[in-house]
């Protein structure tokens, strides 16, 4: 059996470690190990030759993100045109959000046999709609205002807010949507639909509604859970953001870290479970609302931050 040279051993170290530049490419700063190869700082990474100025001046920029040395009165502006796009997207999916809330949705079929599952008592919310955007955006939002005055990188900022913002809307589309698709009727759609307890019924056994018709509209609404779904795109993306400012994948044993990181999972899922003792979802329509928001968390934060096991990902 023949051994392998140490120049072989060197040289496929030295690859390893010049593959990582690759990876890290698209993070905060690039780090290579000295003992090995050559360190590289962004400025020393090749742009495309046949790229424009501009393109370079920009890829430029975002090489540079996380130094911590950028405040909003600097390079607030510049970041903010960087991302031109990605704003005019936001204000888009905005429109999109108001035109699927207002549209009506399918009006299920409901026969009397159907009924008995949907006479579950007709209740308040726990949870407001009006409390869902103070904490799932306006809470994260506070703390990535803590964190950027600590750090001092608009770069965070924005990228978090941005983040933050597009999990939101995205999984307000997507649910918005379904729901409207699907038109699947809430627990308690006997008493929207009859207030008076007296149910009417078509020759095809289908319900003839004669109760409030924004309270029936709503009661159409079931799949899946809009409070479920953006309290984990929410919540979940500011989960993400703390686990990777904490480092909490660092392997040191810092249990406490974890505790911080669950608490806004904690709370999205107090939230999930007070839409079905609401009697305002079944189970299913939270379970699904949960998965959808915290994969489109999950995608919007990764769009803007490495994973957060990642060393770079603070």
């Amino acid at each position: 059996m023949t051994t392998m040279p140490l120049w072989d051993y060197q040289s496929l170290s030295c690859f390893k470690n010049f593959k990582s530049i690759f990876q890290d490419a698209t993070v905060n700063r690039l780090e290579i190990n000295a003992n090995t190869c050559q360190s590289f700082s962004p400025v020393d990474l090749p742009l495309l030759e046949n790229t424009s100025e501009e393109m370079k001046e920009v890829q430029m920029r975002e090489v540079r993100l996380g130094s911590g040395t950028h405040t909003v009165r600097s390079h607030g502006a510049t970041v903010a045109k960087t991302h031109m796009h990605d704003w005019l997207m936001f204000v888009l999916l905005v429109v999109i959000e108001v035109i699927l809330y207002l549209t009506p949705p399918f009006y299920r079929y409901v026969g009397k046999d159907m009924m008995t599952d949907l006479r579950y008592p007709l209740l308040d919310n726990t949870v407001p709609a009006w409390a869902v955007p103070m904490y799932a955006v306006l809470l994260p939002v506070v703390i990535f205002l803590v964190v950027y005055y600590r750090r001092r990188d608009v770069y965070d900022l924005h990228h978090a807010i941005l983040g933050l913002l597009f999990s939101i809307l995205v999984t307000a589309v997507i649910t918005d949507s379904i729901k409207n698709a699907v038109g699947r009727p809430r627990p308690d759609f006997f008493w929207r639909c009859f207030p008076d307890g007296k149910d009417v019924y078509d020759h095809l056994g289908n319900v003839i509604c004669h109760g409030e018709k924004s309270i029936i509209k709503e009661g159409h609404k079931s799949f899946p859970s809009g409070h479920t779904s953006c309290s984990f795109a929410g919540l979940g993306f500011l989960s993400l953001y703390l686990s990777g400012k904490l480092k909490a994948f660092d392997r040191k044993g810092h249990v406490a870290k974890l505790c911080i990181v669950f608490l806004p999972v904690l709370a999205a899922c107090l939230v999930a479970i007070s839409r079905v003792d609401d009697y305002w979802h079944h189970w299913q329509d939270v379970f699904a609302g949960g998965l959808l928001g915290l994969v489109v968390a999950t995608f919007c934060y990764l769009q803007f931050f490495p994973p957060p096991y990642h060393p770079q990902g603070i």
